[in-house]
């Protein structure tokens, strides 16, 4: 299946505690249906001590964002949002499509 949100997307964040938020797709973690969103899900890691970190520590990591809380941007201007569907062309490749934008192409 597809990936309706793929990397380079901007998209809004439209449930939990970031709610509102807009930010660029870093990744696509496919195993957990989930997408690293720049700015969002900073979080830190407790690191024991071994040979590589002698002295411990923390480590900041980024937390993914499970991907049906996220809407595709695809008017950056308005932060207009809509659903992503496939539409097959006339020479058979799928391509994206905006559903709240009447089908429009996106890039």
């Amino acid at each position: 299946m597809a990936n309706r949100i793929i990397k380079g997307d901007t998209v809004k964040i439209i449930a939990g505690s970031n709610k509102g938020t807009t930010g660029k797709v870093l990744s696509i973690v496919t195993a957990k249906h989930a997408a690293l969103v720049e700015g969002v899900g900073l979080s830190h890691r407790h690191v024991s001590a071994n040979r590589l970190n002698p002295r411990g520590g923390k480590k900041d990591i980024h937390v993914p964002v499970e991907l049906s809380k996220l809407a595709l941007v695809t008017d950056e201007k308005t932060a207009k949002t809509s659903r992503v569907g496939f539409i097959k062309n006339a020479d058979g490749k799928k391509t994206r499509v905006a559903r709240q934008q009447k089908n429009k192409e996106i890039k």
